[in-house]
Order: structure tokens, then C-alpha cells, then sequence
């Protein structure tokens, strides 16, 4: 279950930029093209309601425009939990989310995956791949090729450290983590310098192989944080992460893949911001 690389870094927004003329997946295609942007996330955060008809005719325009396309599954997704239907359902969101985005020609899927609830991050850890384990097979099945990707979350409670999602991808064929750089500074009140990134992607290279950095699926935005991490995301300007020096890692160590700007309110103003902060640095 491999997609193929891409040639660079290709920057876009996380949902339908706020300047398109409405807030369909199609609108947001056409503007994120008009932009000279290169990839849209289209955000399923509320639930899966997009039908296959209107996936296919969005993945068509997708590919004409030459737009890459990613998608986020809904928000309530937790697969460590005593209560088995929460489970159920949250196991069917992501295969709903896979599904759809197949049809869409999406790239991948990303998702929060759990809580650590009352439970140890190990036995966490084990919940979520056991579950994760049967999404791929009925994927795999179904010859569902779209990449799976648990996110790295930004609050101390929940499941998704760079390290859990690194193994997790080591040990599950067909996964692959979404490294939200915002989200782990937020966590960590830390990696947010050229060293500490460039770190981080080394990590990635260690624990996956040259591949993932030739295929990445990046969130970045602004982001307001206090002692149990992120609070909610802002505009890069007013916050303090250091997306420059994180670009220059990138560039550094030639990552490859989409970088989905998920700055509140302006998205693409952000995503523009981070393309061109990225053509102008030397190398």
C-alpha cells in the first residue's frame, strides 16, 4: 500500500480556503489552483457526508488541476475504549473516511486515534494497533490502497507521540504517521528549532526508512498552548512556532510530500505564507 513519491514539497490548506466562492470540495479545488497552491486536506471532521458521486466528480477536477487531495476523518474517533460500540464506530469512521477518499483519489487519510483514558501509554498502544490492525485488513481486502495515517496530537491525554506513531507505522503495513509539527510543540513545549526539527525528521528516516521522508503528510498552522498542551490553532505571525526554521529543515534533508496549513481563520493566507517562506530559502 505505497503511493507514489512526489517531486518536492507541494503546500495547501486544511479544508476549503476561506476565499472560495462556497464552501463545496470543488470550490475549494478551483481556488486552491487559482492560489498556485498544490494540495487541499478536505475536512470530513463532522462525519463522512460526501457521496460517491460528488467524490468521483471532485477527484476528477482534483487531477485535472493537478491539485493533490488528502482528507481528515472525523474528529470523534478513539480506538481505546471499554465501550465496544464507541469502538465499532470509530473503526467504521475511518473506513468511511478511506473509502470516500479512495473515490476522491486521495493520497491519505489522517485521523485522531485515541485516548489514553485510565489506561498506560503501552496498553494504549496496544488497543489502538489491535484495531487498527483489522481497519487495514478490511481495507486491504477491499484493495483500498489510500495511506492510513494517525496524527501526532497536540494534548498530554491523547494517544499520538512521534515515537507511538513511528512504531505503530513500523509494525502495520499500510500505515504511515501525520507529523503535525505544531501540535508536538504544543505538546512538548519544545521542538520548535532547526535543530529539534531536523531531529524529529531524522527520527522518521530511523524508524521508517528514506521512504517516509519522500512521502510525509505534514499539518502545520499557528498554535495557542498551556501546561497539558494545544488550546487551539491561530495564524502563524501571532503564535510562536518557528515555521521558518522548520522549512529550513525540510529543505535540509529534502522532504518530499504535502504540508497542510491549518492556521485559524486564514488558512490559505498561511499556506501562501509557507510556500513562499520555502522557494526563497537557499538550497
Amino acid at each position: 500500500m505505497t503511493t507514489q513519491a512526489l517531486d518536492g514539497l507541494l503546500f495547501g490548506t486544511g479544508g476549503v480556503p476561506a476565499s472560495a466562492e462556497s464552501r463545496s470540495t470543488e470550490a475549494g479545488i478551483k481556488r486552491i489552483a487559482e492560489l498556485g497552491l498544490g494540495c487541499m486536506e478536505v475536512e470530513f471532521v463532522q462525519g463522512v457526508k460526501m457521496s460517491p458521486e460528488v467524490a468521483a466528480a471532485a477527484g476528477g477536477l482534483a487531477a485535472g488541476k493537478q491539485i493533490v487531495l488528502t482528507a481528515h476523518a472525523p474528529y470523534y474517533i478513539t480506538l481505546n475504549s471499554v465501550e465496544r460500540q464507541k469502538v465499532h464506530m470509530s473503526k467504521e469512521r475511518i473506513l468511511q473516511t478511506a473509502r470516500i477518499a479512495a473515490l476522491l483519489g486521495a493520497r491519505s487519510i489522517t485521523f485522531h486515534a485515541a485516548f489514553y483514558l485510565a489506561d498506560s501509554p503501552a496498553d494504549t498502544y496496544t488497543a489502538v494497533k489491535r484495531q487498527l490492525q483489522k481497519v487495514m485488513d478490511i481495507l486491504r481486502d477491499e484493495g483500498n490502497t489510500v495511506m492510513i495515517r494517525p496524527e501526532v496530537a497536540g494534548k498530554s491525554s491523547q494517544f499520538g507521540t512521534v515515537d507511538e506513531l513511528l512504531q505503530l507505522s513500523s509494525e502495520l503495513e499500510g500505515v504511515a504517521p501525520c507529523i503535525d509539527f505544531s501540535h508536538w510543540h504544543a505538546r512538548t513545549g519544545q521542538a520548535n528549532s532547526y535543530p529539534e526539527f531536523l531531529e524529529i525528521l531524522d527520527r522518521v528516516e530511523a524508524g521508517l526508512g528514506r521512504r517516509a521522508l519522500d512521502d510525509m503528510h505534514i499539518h502545520v498552522s499557528g498554535i495557542a498552548y498551556g501546561l497539558k498542551g494545544e488550546i487551539k490553532h491561530m495564524m502563524l505571525e501571532d503564535s510562536d512556532f518557528h515555521y521558518v526554521e522548520l522549512l529550513r529543515a525540510l529543505k535540509e534533508r529534502g522532504a518530499r510530500g504535502v504540508v497542510i496549513c491549518e492556521s485559524t481563520p486564514y488558512l490559505e493566507q498561511d499556506a501562501l505564507l509557507l510556500q513562499q517562506t520555502y522557494r526563497d530559502l537557499p538550497g
